[in-house]
Parts: structure tokens; sequence; C-alpha cells
């Protein structure tokens, strides 16, 4: 064989067809989409990229050609508004010269908000320590036979088929297995019909955070103390020698959404308080709180020790004793002693000087 048909055939080689790195396909925002939302798919190949071609269900479609943005690797196809008629499976391929590339792996679309939003929540709360195991549950008072789930940032889940505990109603669990850092995020669900590209509304959102990330906890202190009236004001002051962006407060056992404070700082310490105002027995209960950080929202300190309130029903004694006990001119005014100093509250400074009330059982 010649030197020349070697070199020929060397070349030719270089230039079989599907033998060009497959590109990637992906969807903004995301590839479930509200009805009537625009949305955009990327393509993205190679530099030497000379042409894009979209396909969708196997079939070409009317934008499907397009040539490559600046710098070349990749382009865009834009959806003005997604309705039925976008959804469906799409790959995606190039044009280098001499051949085409393989196709992208495949990207389904979705449209979603065509019924109503189902709910999501997790049985463990939304505060959550590595190595514990994560369910998330999606569950509907319409009948749907199937649920997605999906995290903030494109991650989208395998799909769960829809279980029906009771007539009209649907569940599906999502077992995401051991935490890590990874599962903090902000999840939503959607339900589905079988046969059917289309999904509901999203549900509202649900944060999951993972404590323990970062470095020692904070403090939780109450204020006048942990054993109030009904109808008294409490401040829950919680705070740190390190770096702290938010301070988060949970309540034990509680459904309600996580109170969010911006940290304030004054003599080295980072702080933040929540008042109670007036106090009822709901907000009874144990709290603990956490801090986290702007660049890692969803990553949290080490819970602090827990303070558990107690709210008496009798609200006539308590108050007076506070105002009595070692000559005090209001628990109001000592608070306002404390912030004009510009310092927080530091352990057992709190209690130092905070006169003993009755329990509830001898308030009269």
């Amino acid at each position: 064989m010649t030197p020349t048909l070697t070199a020929l055939l060397c070349l030719a080689s270089d230039f079989l067809p599907g033998t060009l790195p497959k590109p990637t396909l992906w969807a903004e925002p995301d590839s479930m989409i509200t009805w009537g939302s625009p949305a955009t798919i990327w393509c993205q190949g190679t530099l030497d990229a000379k042409e894009y071609r979209l396909e969708k269900d196997g079939r070409s479609v009317p934008w499907d050609t397009q040539k490559p943005l600046e710098p070349g690797n990749k382009a865009k196809y834009n959806i003005p508004s997604m309705t039925h008629h976008y959804t469906g499976k799409y790959r995606c391929y190039y044009y280098s010269p001499y051949r085409w590339s393989e196709s992208s792996d495949p990207l389904e679309l979705v449209v979603t908000g065509v019924s109503r939003k189902p709910s999501l929540l997790t049985p463990q709360g939304p505060v959550l320590a590595p190595g514990q195991t994560l369910t998330l549950q999606c569950r509907s008072d319409v009948g749907y036979d199937r649920f997605a789930l999906s995290q903030e940032g494109g991650h989208v889940f395998p799909q769960c088929p829809g279980q029906h505990p009771q007539a009209g109603l649907s569940q599906a669990d999502f077992h995401l297995g051991l935490v890590s850092s990874s599962h903090g995020g902000r999840y939503r669900c959607y339900g589905g019909h079988n046969l059917s590209s289309e999904w509901s509304a999203p549900s509202d959102p649900l944060d999951i955070l993972i404590s323990e990330q970062l470095s020692d906890g904070p403090s939780l202190l109450a204020h006048p103390g942990s054993m109030v009236a009904s109808g008294e004001n409490v401040t829950l002051l919680c705070q740190s020698g390190s770096v702290m962006d938010t301070f988060l407060l949970t309540k034990e056992g509680a459904a309600d959404p996580l109170q969010r404070h911006r940290s304030k700082y004054t003599s080295q310490r980072y702080w933040s308080e929540f008042s109670m105002s007036p106090v009822t027995s709901a907000h009874g209960g144990t709290y603990r709180c956490y801090g986290s950080l702007n660049t890692s929202p969803y990553l949290l300190s080490l819970p602090s020790d827990p303070v558990e309130l107690v709210v008496s029903a009798q609200r006539v004694s308590s108050g007076l004793c506070l105002r009595r006990a070692l000559g005090w001119d209001g628990v109001r005014g000592f608070w306002g002693r404390l912030s004009q100093r510009g310092s927080p509250l530091r352990g057992q400074e709190a209690n130092r000087g905070r006169p003993r009330c009755p329990t509830p059982s001898h308030i009269t």
C-alpha cells in the first residue's frame, strides 16, 4: 500500500459518522415548565461546530436548525410560551466539518400548572443531620397516577407511581437515602396522569436543611425566662462567637415554617432576637436555634442546647413577681438597658440578677 493511500484511509477514518463526542442538552429554567411561561433549550457541542439540529420524539421540529452562538460551542432554541405542543423527548446534534455528532442524551420537557398543586412534606422535619434517612412525601386530594420531584438547580428525580390510600386521595414517597450535604436545598413536587405529559402546578416549596455542617453551634437564651405566664412577652436570643449571617429558630414537633432572622454583630458576638408577644399556650415547647452562612444557606451549624418554654395559663402574679422582685422597674426596661449597652447576653449573664418566680402550680 502506497504512503498516499495509507494517509487517505487514516484521514477518512477520522470523519466516520457518529464519532464526535455527543453534545449536552438542557432546558432553562427547568425541564418542568409552567403553562404559558417562556423557556430556552440549549445544545452545547464543540468549538468547531458549524450547525446544530434539534429533534423532538425522533422528528425534526420547525425551529430545528440553528447556527452556533459565539464562541461557537452552543446554540439555543426559544419557547415563547409553553403549551402541550412543546412537550416530549428532545435530542440534539451538531455538525462539525465532514460529519454529524452522536445524539445528546434525551431531555423530556413537560408542562405544569394544568391542575391543582399537591403538598410536599417530610415526616422527619425540615432540619436533618448527616446519616439520617430522608423521605419526602407528595400528596394530593386529586387522584394522580404518578408524581415527580425536583430540587432547585435542575435535579429531577425518577418518577414514582401514585398510591391511593383512600378514595379521591393520592400520594407517593420519595426515599432519598442517607442524608449528606448535597440533600440540602429547595424541593417541589408535581402530580400527573398516565399517558399525559402534562403535570399539576408545583407544590409549595419545601426547604431541607442539613445541620452539623459548620463549626460550633450557637447558644439560645430566653428572656425574662423559660417559665412565663400567658399574655407576657418573651424573647429568645440566639448568639454565637463564630461568623453567622442568619439564625434559624425551630420548635420541636411544630409544622410551622422555620423562623429566619439576619444576624447582628456587636461586641464580637453575632446574634438575633426572636420575639413572642403576647405568649399563649401554643408557644409552649422545646426550641433550638441554628446558624447559617449566605454562601450555603441550606447548610447549618450544630444546634444550640434546647430551651423548653413553659407557659402558665395564669398571668396575674407572674408579671407582678418579675416587677416587684429586687426592685426591678420592669422587664422591658432591663432588656432596653442591655440593648443600649450594645451587647447581647452571654452565657449565665442572662440569668444573673433575674428574680426567681414560683412555679406555675404555686402562682396565685
